[in-house]
């Protein structure tokens, strides 16, 4: 399972790889404000911590410019633009691994692949913006289909599923032949933890990953810092990252091909570890 991202090719059964995440929002659940300075893009630290992120062997670095936590409104495009743009435009022109733009708008796809981003990771799952998989196929780029059950702002109100694992696969399975009809041929899904499921449904996907795996793509799993390690032991999201590497080993052991973290040298050696009990 080899793709390309620019002039770098990648096979997602040699090894786990490693996505970065990179929030330029002033109220994301685990790092809001962080690279914000006087109320100002802080570019500086933006391109400082991009290379330590490559130098510690991320794969891939993951920019938003909107929190998708639970109970977010969705913000103007303009504000979207503004963060994100400048800040892909920078870093692409000075990092190897490709970027991804984390966005379920058309329009900010569209500029964030001009300004250099080679993915576009959707939320939604191409389920909120029809122009969508148009775009990133005019682009030739890649995309991540992640589930969602609801929206930011109400996906965590009691969700139910009647069988949590086959009504997301039916879900990415609608989002791929979305993207396989626009012609996207390099296609990730992501069964989205945390995204409009209980504790339990969290558990149930890590421990079934093997069954997306049957759909015939990569899979990414996002556990880093999610509140779902608050049941299992309290804490804050600083105070998360034992249960992420666990949540994580568990994931490459049941089949992960990719791990979306917040901190990319203790996820990358854990998955390094993981993949021996394979």
């Amino acid at each position: 399972m080899i793709y390309t991202f620019g002039n770098k090719k990648y096979d997602f059964e040699s090894r786990t790889f490693i996505m970065a995440i990179m929030n330029i929002t002033p109220d994301s659940f685990s790092d809001g404000n962080k690279y914000y300075f006087r109320g100002n893009l802080n570019m500086d630290k933006i391109l400082d911590d991009a290379i330590r992120m490559e130098l510690e062997g991320a794969d891939f670095i993951d920019v938003g410019g909107e929190s998708t936590r639970p109970g977010s409104e969705s913000i103007p495009l303009e504000a979207e633009l503004e963060r994100v743009i400048p800040v892909i435009s920078k870093i692409s022109k000075h990092i190897k691994i490709p970027v991804s733009i984390d966005t379920y708008k058309h329009e900010v796809a569209d500029e964030a692949l001009k300004a250099g981003a080679k993915i576009v990771n959707d939320i939604s799952g191409f389920h909120f913006d029809d122009k969508m998989p148009k775009v990133v196929s005019k682009h030739k780029a890649s995309c991540i289909l992640m589930h969602i059950k609801g929206t930011p702002k109400d996906m965590q109100k009691d969700p139910h599923y009647d069988d949590v694992i086959s009504e997301i696969k039916e879900y990415l399975k609608n989002g791929i032949e979305k993207a396989k009809s626009a012609g996207i041929e390099q296609i990730i899904i992501d069964p989205g933890i945390g995204f409009g499921k209980t504790f339990e449904h969290n558990i149930e996907i890590i421990k079934n990953l093997k069954e997306f795996k049957t759909l015939g793509y990569p899979v990414l799993i996002g556990t880093s810092r999610k509140s779902f390690i608050s049941k299992i032991y309290e804490s804050t999201p600083s105070e998360r990252t034992e249960g992420t590497l666990v949540s994580n080993a568990m994931a490459v052991i049941n089949g992960a091909n990719i791990l979306r973290v917040h901190d990319v040298l203790e996820n990358k050696r854990a998955a390094i570890t993981a993949r021996k009990f394979k």
